[in-house]
């Protein structure tokens, strides 16, 4: 029991090539210590920067890595509303039920300074954490967090939209009005 049958660390080695128990690791060797919930996330495994880290040559990008579609924007409300709004709020004032109790309020997606900001610097914010805000790395998924920085760009849009914004053929509801009901149909 006074020795081991195992090796300390940077204990020689007869057995062992160069003559040492430390040895170089294999490529593509993960550390026990890191764990990721979402293996894909890992900086070692991913491939593609644009996707993975909303940065290409250390700038934050411009553009989304796929093509956004209405499917991908439901599911970026659906995400914004079960991790963001509780801080955020709904619209993206910063006026969440956290904060109406007391918590840091974040700043709004609406200030000039936020709504110039490429959609990298979200995802960034959103996978590495800023200020008050911790990462939401493990929690939401990469094609996730692209769709809710799709929802969060909607959002500004909708803000500062008028009604030559809307498609031909949409109807345009003006502030406090409701859609009006088809005759013959009531609501119970």
């Amino acid at each position: 029991m006074h020795d081991a049958p195992r090796y300390d660390p940077l204990e020689s080695s007869t057995v062992l090539p160069k003559g040492s128990s430390a040895q170089p690791l294999v490529a593509g060797t993960v550390s026990r210590e890191y764990h990721v919930p979402n293996m894909q996330d890992f900086a070692g495994l991913r491939e593609d920067d644009h996707l993975y880290t909303g940065k290409v040559n250390g700038q934050d990008v411009t553009t989304f890595p796929f093509a956004i579609t209405k499917a991908d924007l439901d599911r970026g409300e659906e995400r914004f509303n079960i991790y963001c709004s509780p801080c955020h709020g709904r619209t993206g004032e910063g006026d969440g039920m956290v904060v109406q109790r007391g918590f840091r309020q974040p700043p709004s997606y609406h200030q000039d300074r936020l709504r110039t900001a490429p959609v990298g610097h979200f995802f960034d914010v959103m996978t590495n954490g800023f200020g008050a805000m911790q990462d939401y790395r493990a929690q939401v998924a990469v094609e996730d967090r692209w769709r809710i920085v799709a929802y969060i760009r909607a959002l500004q849009l909708a803000r500062n939209a008028t009604a030559a914004d809307v498609p031909s053929g949409e109807k345009v509801f003006k502030p406090g009005e409701a859609e009006a009901e088809p005759a013959g149909e009531k609501k119970n």
